[in-house]
């Protein structure tokens, strides 16, 4: 028996000898570890570590369409290292649309790449293709900055960064800077199925909002007694001032929440959000009221065209349009713009004021878009 013990019990004298390479159990501390001899006969074991850190210092932001946008995310080493490494770093791409807190796992199987950089070379994807490129003012940073923002842009942003076994990432969520606002058909209140909702957006230069969207504007003081779609395929409506009808008057103030519905089937309004464009809305100055066919007429002899709903809502919530004459949009709607509520022009509180959609025969000013 002890014949057949000796060859392992020299294996641990071997193991347990001065200056023999001994085993660490892994660690679950983030750290590289690499068992080190001191050489000095006492059979010490040292180790060296280096963790990588991937930070950013905004965890969200807003920015106007049309502009270019960075989105912050640095990396580091601790301790920090004497000479650069090869580090691969990945942004990835989740739409507002399907974005929801907490990311699940198989939530980021959905991820979109943007771009893929190692070392000096770099690839861009897909409709980010040539509209994106990583910052780099310093050593570390990989701040992706975003040219030509696009209404579909919004959504969370993931900063992979990948050195070796090492792979740590944060996420930013970036918004745009704009407004939403309630929108119905010309037929009437709820006349669109969701498909409908989002190409009666799109035409007024719009999305569907999202519930971050709808909730930031009920903060804000949106109070809307008609349900309507939002992007996710919820149908939802903000109250400020609970009343019968509405959720009923006992009711706290929030957003009221039908939950998903048959996209084909159930039909409400919409909520679409629009954000600011580069362009102009303006009051066009005639010597006399115009039909819906000369109003369009008028702006494009003007130069311009004439106004869409989501313009006229961007124009009086980010740059303050005020203008107390009715005019027409392109959707045959008559609305104006008040950001300072006065006598005579409407209700005590800012908005954008609506006459629905009057005869296209009749006579009123018109919004043009330059």
């Amino acid at each position: 028996m002890l014949a057949l013990l000796r060859p392992l019990l020299a294996a641990c004298v071997c193991l347990l000898a001065p200056g023999a390479r001994g085993w660490s159990p892994p660690r679950g501390d983030g750290f590289h570890y690499q068992d080190i001899s001191d050489g000095n006969g006492k059979g010490e074991i040292y180790f060296n570590g280096v963790r990588l850190h991937v930070e950013t210092p905004r965890l969200s932001v807003s920015a106007a369409r049309g502009s270019s946008v960075t989105l912050p995310c640095h990396f580091r080493y601790e301790p920090e290292l004497s000479a650069p490494r090869r580090t691969r770093v990945k942004w990835s791409w989740l739409p507002a649309n399907a974005s929801g807190a907490p990311v699940a796992p198989e939530a980021l199987a959905r991820e979109t790449e943007v771009m893929v950089a190692v070392g000096d070379r770099q690839r861009s994807y897909g409709g980010f293709r040539g509209r994106v490129r990583l910052r780099r003012l310093a050593p570390g940073d990989m701040s992706l900055v975003i040219a030509e923002m696009r209404l579909n842009d919004t959504g969370r942003y993931r900063c992979e960064v990948i050195d070796g076994l090492e792979d740590e990432s944060v996420t930013v969520e970036l918004e745009l800077r704009g407004v939403v606002f309630p929108y119905y058909s010309q037929r009437g209140r709820y006349q669109l199925n969701f498909f409908g909702a989002q190409q009666a957006c799109q035409d007024q230069e719009a999305t569907l909002a999202t519930y971050e969207q709808l909730f930031s504007a009920w903060e804000d003081g949106l109070d809307w007694c008609n349900a309507g779609w939002l992007a996710d395929g919820t149908v939802q409506y903000p109250i400020t001032a609970p009343r019968a009808g509405c959720g009923g008057a006992a009711s706290a103030p929030g957003l009221r929440n039908y939950g998903q519905r048959h996209r084909l089937l159930y039909r409400y309004d919409a909520f679409c959000f629009s954000a600011s464009l580069k362009g102009t809305v303006y009051f066009l100055k005639q010597r006399t009221k115009l039909n819906f066919t000369e109003a369009v007429q008028a702006c494009a002899g003007d130069g311009g065209r004439i106004a869409t709903v989501g313009q006229m809502y961007a124009a009086w919530r980010l740059a303050g349009l005020d203008r107390c004459d009715a005019g027409w949009l392109s959707d045959g709607s008559v609305r104006y713009p008040i950001a300072k509520a006065r006598a005579n022009c409407g209700p005590p509180e800012p908005g954008v004021r609506s006459f629905g959609f009057p005869p296209r025969n009749m006579d009123f000013g018109v919004y043009c878009y330059r």
